[in-house]
């Protein structure tokens, strides 16, 4: 049986452009059975919600601005989500708001054990992200809604330094990476792997607001392939995450090569494609560092790896023969 939710929405901080985002991210989570927005509905700037309101079942709850100055649609959505933390089964609440007013609303949902996932725009402040689970930004998931099917490594990149540049408030790669790194070191202690879900999740609880989408990529696998000290290795349907143990950066980085031309099968990879993937994990790379002019030289002093032009495209392909 899928969890509950509740969806409350604070419709003077948040923009009607998002609902089917909201409730497509919602889903992954569970079965959403209440869905309430609030707002004071003679204002003419909540009018764009009135449709939305109408095609998603949503239900409009009227709050006049009693008193100037005074948010009166945050205590009735207060209100509410307490009278439903005690008279309904539910399993969590999604609270959709911009507005840090609902950091103690979020904590003490959390206290009773449910689980609080929250959405804003990149304007909410730290503290309301900080009380939830999980919190998701919304311009994200309006993002990775009409971009879903155009996303191309080299987009990626370009994606995930521009928005690190932009945005403050996000974490760094590198703090990424070492948290990581803990959770790892921490699992070999105990002699027990670690797993990508688990990683995923351990993040999660570590950096409520982290969102692998916020970096440019739609999978954690993929992102966690360009941190250099991770390794990922897939058995099955499997995935394990280790280190680069006690190696030098040329090791890691020629088994990093070695690596994605054996992925590539007897068609191997092309070099341009390579090289994009080798700066991607390590950033600073330099062909000239390893005592070559030319990439095309580098790759060829592997041993095993042959390079093939079928006429449009040079590629490395791995040929080690059977003894």
């Amino acid at each position: 049986m899928e969890d509950r939710f509740a969806l409350l929405i604070d419709a003077d901080n948040v923009s009607a452009k998002y609902i089917n985002p909201i409730l497509d991210e919602l889903s992954k989570y569970g079965n959403v059975t209440y869905k309430r927005i609030y707002g004071d509905w003679t204002r003419p700037n909540n009018a764009s919600w009135k449709e939305e309101l109408l095609q998603n079942s949503i239900t409009p709850i009227q709050q006049f601005s009693y008193t100037h100055g005074k948010n009166a649609t945050d205590s009735a959505m207060i209100i509410d989500a307490m009278d439903m933390l005690y008279t309904s089964e539910l399993e969590g609440f999604c609270l959709v708001s911009s507005d840090s007013d609902f950091t103690r609303l979020a904590s003490r949902l959390r206290e009773s054990g449910k689980t609080v996932i929250g959405m804003g725009e990149d304007k909410t402040p730290l503290p309301f992200r900080k009380a939830c689970d999980i919190f998701t930004e919304l311009e994200l998931l309006l993002e990775d809604n009409t971009d879903k099917d155009v996303r191309e490594e080299k987009s990626a990149a370009h994606h995930s330094h521009g928005r690190e540049q932009k945005k403050a408030t996000a974490v760094s790669k590198d703090q990424i990476e070492e948290s990581v790194v803990k959770i790892i070191t921490e699992n070999q202690n105990d002699d027990r792997e670690t797993g990508l879900g688990e990683v995923g999740s351990r993040l999660v609880k570590l950096y409520p607001d982290f969102d692998v989408r916020r970096y440019g990529y739609s999978l954690l696998s993929k992102f966690l392939e360009t941190l250099p000290k991770l390794k990922l290795t897939q058995e099955g349907t499997k995935v394990t995450v280790t280190l680069y143990e006690d190696k030098s950066r040329k090791e890691m980085l020629e088994e990093y090569i070695l690596q994605q031309i054996q992925s590539g099968g007897r068609y191997g990879i092309a070099l341009s494609s390579l090289g994009n993937r080798i700066r991607m994990k390590f950033g600073d790379f330099k062909v000239r560092d390893y005592g070559f002019s030319q990439f095309k030289q580098y790759i060829q002093s592997f041993p095993d790896v042959e390079l093939v032009d079928d006429g449009e495209r040079t590629r490395a392909v791995y040929s080690k023969r059977e003894q």
